[in-house]
């Protein structure tokens, strides 16, 4: 019984000596825009980083590409079939309770269906300049700020 139960905790602690971090979650967002103007989203009180501001998107599932899983979290969140353009950015940001993403933000110039909230607090259409102005998930940060002064788009 010892051999069996060495070599079930063996690989154990091998497996997990071999994780350098925390998970870390793919994910993908767009950037809409509209007449000079960008789509921002409220996460609602009840979720984890509650009233924060983000960019539409979510988790990318195996097998999906990044425009995919964008075009499908476009269509599960708020109702339109979104043309995917090119990747404005790409960033990874440590969070500090320890969560880890990989996020992708893609510019979506143009999309049919009329928009409709289906998961948030709020949306607004708001200037990149005004941005700053909005309390953003840490990840979006740098972006923000580069979006804001013209860097991007």
């Amino acid at each position: 019984m010892t051999g069996y139960t060495g070599n079930v905790e063996e690989p154990q602690s091998a497996a997990n000596s071999r994780l350098p971090g925390p998970a870390l979650r793919f994910v993908v967002a767009g950037l809409l825009m509209r007449d000079g103007l960008v789509l921002i989203c409220q996460r609602r009180p009840d979720q984890p980083m509650a009233l924060q501001w983000e960019f539409p998107g979510g988790k990318i599932e195996q097998g999906e590409s990044p425009e995919q899983a964008l075009s499908r979290e476009l269509h599960e969140e708020l109702g339109i079939r979104a043309k995917i353009g090119p990747r404005v950015t790409h960033i990874r940001h440590n969070y500090r309770h320890g969560g880890a993403v990989d996020l992708q933000f893609f510019s979506v110039t143009s999309f049919e269906g009329e928009l409709e909230n289906k998961i948030f607090h709020q949306l607004k259409w708001v200037k990149l300049e005004e941005l700053p102005d909005y309390e953003f998930l840490a990840a979006d940060r740098g972006l923000i700020r580069d979006l804001a002064a013209g860097k991007l788009l």
